[in-house]
Formats: structure tokens, C-alpha cells, sequence
């Protein structure tokens, strides 16, 4: 584990602190403070909260042996194997029915879809299944929202977000190429708001640098230079899994020792160049009439290079290099002619690092926790096992053959992104069990050997709810009225509530690279007093215990048929009434938890109804929904 470590500010290397303003100089403090682990890490989290919770779901696993299903299961298992390191036993039905709609389409499954699913006899059902949910709709919607957050797609668009938007489910419907997505997303040119998605992307990352421009065409407005940077920055993070912000300011070499090896041999003449790959390009901002037009920009290829003496207004002054575009993996420079845009565009998305970084930002939201962890920050003179690690330092990845395998599988299929998710959902790895019969050592963790439990996110969370409850919110996406929080345009839209409720468990304004977030205690303060579930839990306005209260005469004839066919003598009437309470009780646990009560649950909801009437279905889903079962991912 690297070693904790807070750097200081060292803008005295240059001698530049006096001349840095508060905005440079809150950046540039961001920029060298080492986000160490002085907390647990994203896995020591995962591992204490799979102890913890795994335990508290009901039901057993899955009887059924372990198979190697794919190069995923060989990788995993094959190493368990070799090490006699013990595993879990696959999921039980209930437990991954759960998992894989929550997965694949961001929200639980309704009573009948899981009633259909655990009731089925085909043993090629979970196959099935996973097929069915990745060409759903609902997967689009799910996933759209996933790389939204990813790519920041909020109000720094302005409208252009509602064009991004149905570009990023267009290409999620048409499973096109990622690597294409990407090269679009590093090469459009126009008029962003209106006919380029993907210039949107570079746009976003504007540096402004005053009200009031002094050139006809208000290319001054925006700080060229500084919105470089910047893109360089957020797009090797996003496309690359790399950090290279901490040697946008100065070099690496005896300021990141203890923080990133990769970047210690990192210069900020090499950070010039990957910056410079977007050196010819201008991002503008349209002036009508004496006025700007916030956020709208037009982009275009008409500059004259990297400057690497201009002006800095949110970092330390730049002092001269090299502008000569230089990948920052291999020193590949753009081809005679070629525009160098999309040299960086071919030259990116051809390399491993690129497609490690998209696979492991995938994993880690199927598995709970990356194969590298941060997902964002890749020490890549960690990678593999070497002799040259200095003392105290481990290699970064859990298994780097094993994303490797993941990586060059991506290529093979084209940078198909459903393939890539129907690969780690339809492996056994995937589906084994969140319980583990057994002494859980920590160290098992690396191998994957049990699932992990994961909390579930803030659109997760909001629709899983939904769900259960079978009450939609009322949220406008664009011209249309969506119930769903996954189907939302821009989370800084949802209404005050709903905003309150999300950003509670994770949401954050698309301004910022996404994050996980602990559990908190208001957290299970909103899950207990918001209205986003209190109103929702109510017997009104059409709500899962409404429909429920309203169906009971019909659960009665049906219970009274029942009795009959199994007695050959008419019910009595509190033998109806009996059958249709665990009818109900049976009935919201299905619709909240995906699964039957055990006996004792029912015992005790049973006595919940007898005391509280109708109100007693209400308590016994609020407090179902109230329970971790229900708001971790198992």
C-alpha cells in the first residue's frame, strides 16, 4: 500500500507564488495534494461492507457447481486454484436476479419479472436473461446516465446537453464502437450546440477569461491555453485511467515519489505536448449583438500551436518548452500532415491503456471494486510484478493479466460495450455469491473470490424505490415527462427533493469527475423522513400498497378457490383472510426485496397487519425499504 503522504504547495520551485491569483492558486494547491489513502481504501470499503452486510441477506446459495464460463472464469479461477484460496458458491436465483437488473438497467425487477425469472426451469436462463436486459431500453437509459456523469455532460453544455444526450443513447442502441465514440469525441469541429455532440465534450473543459472580449470573433474570452490543460487533464482521466495533473505545474522527479511512480517520470514539457495535441484548436464563444452566449461555443482548427510561455490564470506561469505533440505513453507524434487531433485520436484509443481504462471503470461497477483502484489514477510503474518497485511499494492491480485478458478482448470484438458488459455479467466470477461459508481473510479479496456488496447509487437508489413502489416521479427530460431519475437530462434539473435525496448518496452536479460516497447518517435520515419514500409507501395515488389493498377481494376469491381445490370443503372465512394477508405480506416483499419472507418474517409482518390494519402494509414497506437488503447491491 503507498504511503500517506500530503504534499505541500511547491509553486517556489518556480518562484511564482507571489503572482498566482486565488482561483490559480486553489488549483494549484488541488493539483499537488495527494489524495493518499490516510481513510481505507475503495477496496478496504468493500471488503467491510460485504463482511458486514453479506450476512444480513436471508436464503442460500446457489447448490449448483462452479463452471468456467468464459477467459474470465479461467483467469480468476484458475488462480484460486493455484493458490488453494477457498470461494464463495455462486448466487441463488433471487440474489441474482436482483443483482443483474440493478446492474444491466439501473433498477430492481418488478414481481412478475422476478417471479418469472425464479420460477423458470431453463438452465440457459441467466444467459437468457443477461441477453434480454443489454438489448432492452431500459440498458440504454441505464448506461446513458453512467457515461453522462462520466463525461460531465451538465450545465457547461447549456442546450447542447440535450443533443449530447440522445448521441450517447443513440450510440449505446447502436452498440457502435467505443473507440469511435471517442475519436468523435476528440476531433468534432462546429458549432457545438447545434451539430457537433462530441465537441461538446472539449468545450465543456472552457477556461474564461474575462466578460468582454477585445477581438472581433471573442476568441479572447476564453483562456486557450488553460482550457488545453485542463481538457488534458479530464480526458486522460476519463479515456486513459491516468492523473497527469500533478505534472501540469512542474516535474515529477522528487515531488511524487510517494505518491505515483509513473508521474515521477513525468515532465511539464511532456504534459506541453499531450496538451498540445489540441494546440491548432479554439473553442469560441459565440457574440451576438454585444452579448455572449453563455456556453455555446464554436470549435474550430485555425490556431497556431501550444503556447508553452502564455499566460496562466488558474495555475504556476508556464515557462517554455517543447509544443511538438507527443503522446504521453509512447512519444507518438501526429503523421506529416495529419491533422493533430485525430492523430491523438488514433493513436489513443489503439492503445492497451485505453481500453484497460474503460474495462476497469466497468468492472468496478459490476464487481463492486476495480481491478485497479482508483479507477482514475493507474500507477502504470506498477502494473506488473518487478524487481525495480522501490521498498514499501506493491503492484497496483489486483490481477493485471487479468484485465489485460479484459483489455485485449475489448479490441477483438470491436470496442463493443455490450459485449464487454455481457462478458463479466455471464462469468461465473460475476455470479458468485456476496456469502462465503467460511473465515473471509482480506487477502482473498485480490482474487475475486466472492462478490462484493456494494451501496447502491443515488439513480440506482432513487428508481430501485420507484420500483418497489410502482410510483414514478414527474421529472421533465427536455420535451417529455420521465418517471425514472436514470431517464433524467441533467441531475441539477430533478426537483429540490429529489435533488436533496441524490446528493445525499452520491449525485453529484456534472462539473466534477464522479465519485463514490460512504454511507452516512443522513442518509438513513432521508431514507427515513424523506418524502421521495414516504409518499411513496402511502396508500394513495396509485402506489404499490394501494394496489394491493384494492386487489384484496380478488385475493380472496382466489384464496377461497385454493382452499377449496386443496380441501374439497368451502374456506372458512379466517382462512381466507389468513391466505390473503401472507398474500400481501408475500407480494411486498417480492416487489421490495425481490425475494419470499422467511417464516419469522412473516410472522412478524403478519402481526404488523393485525395490529395496524391497512397502515401495516404501509410500515412493513417502509421498513423493508429502510433495510440494508435493500439499499446495498448483493
Amino acid at each position: 500500500m503507498r504511503k500517506l503522504l500530503v504534499l505541500s504547495l511547491v509553486v517556489g520551485v518556480s518562484g511564482f507564488a507571489q503572482e498566482l491569483t486565488p482561483e490559480a492558486r486553489e488549483r494549484t494547491e488541488r493539483a499537488h495534494r495527494a489524495i493518499e489513502q490516510t481513510g481505507p481504501t475503495p477496496s478496504e470499503i468493500a471488503e467491510q461492507i460485504t463482511a458486514e452486510a453479506a450476512s444480513l441477506r436471508p436464503g442460500e446459495a446457489s447448490p449448483a457447481p462452479v463452471a468456467r464460463r468464459n477467459f474470465i472464469d479461467e483467469r480468476v479461477f484458475g488462480r484460486i486454484e493455484r493458490d488453494g484460496i477457498p470461494h464463495a458458491p455462486l448466487s441463488n436465483d433471487e440474489e441474482f436476479v436482483r443483482r443483474a437488473y440493478l446492474d444491466a438497467v439501473g433498477r430492481i425487477p418488478t414481481i412478475e419479472e422476478s417471479l418469472a425469472f425464479v420460477q423458470d426451469a431453463d438452465p440457459a436462463k441467466r444467459e437468457k436473461l443477461i441477453d434480454q436486459l443489454v438489448d432492452s431500453e431500459d440498458f440504454v437509459h441505464r448506461w446513458s446516465y453512467y457515461f453522462e456523469d462520466l463525461f460531465r455532460a451538465g450545465n457547461r453544455m447549456a442546450s447542447g446537453k440535450n443533443l449530447f444526450h440522445f448521441w450517447v443513447e443513440e450510440w449505446l442502441r447502436l452498440d457502435r464502437s467505443y473507440a469511435d465514440v471517442v475519436r468523435d469525441l476528440l476531433t468534432q469541429s462546429a458549432k457545438t450546440s447545434h451539430s457537433a455532440p462530441g465537441a461538446l465534450y472539449f468545450a465543456r473543459d472552457f477556461v474564461k477569461a474575462k466578460d468582454d472580449p477585445d477581438t472581433p470573433d471573442a476568441e479572447d474570452i476564453v483562456n486557450r491555453p488553460d482550457a488545453l490543460d485542463e481538457f488534458a487533464i479530464t480526458s486522460s482521466k476519463v479515456l486513459l485511467g491516468l492523473n497527469i495533473g500533478c505534472f501540469s505545474c512542474h516535474d515529477g522527479a522528487h515531488h511524487l515519489e510517494q505518491v505515483n511512480l509513473f508521474s515521477t517520470s513525468k515532465t511539464r514539457e511532456e504534459f506541453f505536448q499531450q496538451a498540445a495535441f489540441f494546440g491548432n484548436t479554439r473553442m469560441v464563444m459565440n457574440w451576438e449583438n454585444g452579448f455572449q452566449v453563455p456556453t455555446e461555443y464554436t470549435v474550430d482548427d485555425i490556431a497556431e500551436g501550444y503556447p508553452t510561455t502564455a499566460e496562466s490564470i488558474v495555475r504556476v506561469p508556464r515557462t517554455g518548452g517543447s509544443n511538438t505533440p507527443k503522446f504521453i505513453l509512447s512519444d507518438e507524434s501526429p503523421r506529416p500532415g495529419e491533422n493533430p487531433r485525430e492523430a491523438l485520436a488514433r493513436i489513443l484509443t489503439a492503445d492497451i491503456q485505453f481500453s484497460r481504462a474503460l474495462t476497469n471503470r466497468i468492472w468496478a461497477e459490476l464487481m463492486g471494486v476495480g481491478i485497479v483502484e482508483p479507477v482514475d489514477d493507474f500507477d502504470l510503474k506498477r502494473y506488473y510484478p518487478s524487481d525495480d518497485l522501490p521498498e514499501g511499494w506493491t503492484v497496483q492491480p489486483k490481477d493485471p493479466a487479468l484485465l489485460d485478458d479484459l483489455a485485449k478482448d475489448f479490441q477483438a470484438g470491436g470496442f463493443s460495450f455490450k459485449r464487454l458488459v455481457r462478458r463479466i455479467m455471464n462469468s461465473s466470477a460475476y455470479q458468485l455469491s456476496s456469502k462465503f461459508d467460511g473465515e473471509w481473510k482480506p487477502e482473498y479479496g485480490d482474487y475475486f473470490a466472492r462478490k462484493y456488496v456494494r451501496l447502491l447509487g443515488p439513480t440506482q437508489l432513487h428508481d430501485a424505490i420507484v420500483t418497489a413502489t410502482a410510483k414514478p416521479g414527474e421529472y421533465e427530460a427536455g420535451v417529455v415527462e420521465v418517471g425514472m431519475a436514470r431517464d433524467m437530462l441533467d441531475p441539477a434539473e430533478a426537483p429540490g427533493e429529489v435533488a436533496e435525496f441524490m446528493r445525499a448518496f452520491g449525485q453529484q452536479i456534472r462539473d466534477e469527475m464522479p465519485t463514490r460516497v460512504p454511507s452516512s447518517s443522513m442518509q438513513a435520515m432521508l431514507m427515513m423522513n424523506s418524502d421521495v419514500v414516504l409518499d411513496r409507501v402511502k396508500a394513495q395515488g396509485a402506489s404499490r400498497v394501494e394496489q394491493l389493498l384494492d386487489g384484496r377481494e380478488q385475493e380472496r376469491i382466489t384464496a377461497a378457490q385454493a382452499i377449496r381445490a386443496a380441501t374439497g370443503r368451502d374456506a372458512e372465512e379466517a382462512e381466507i383472510q389468513i391466505a390473503v394477508e401472507r398474500s400481501l405480506v408475500e407480494k411486498i416483499y417480492r416487489a421490495t426485496l425481490s425475494r419470499r419472507p422467511l417464516e419469522k418474517e412473516m410472522a412478524v409482518a403478519l402481526g404488523e397487519l393485525e395490529r395496524h390494519g391497512d397502515r401495516g402494509l404501509e410500515n412493513l414497506q417502509w421498513a423493508l425499504l429502510n433495510s440494508p437488503e435493500f439499499i446495498f447491491n448483493y
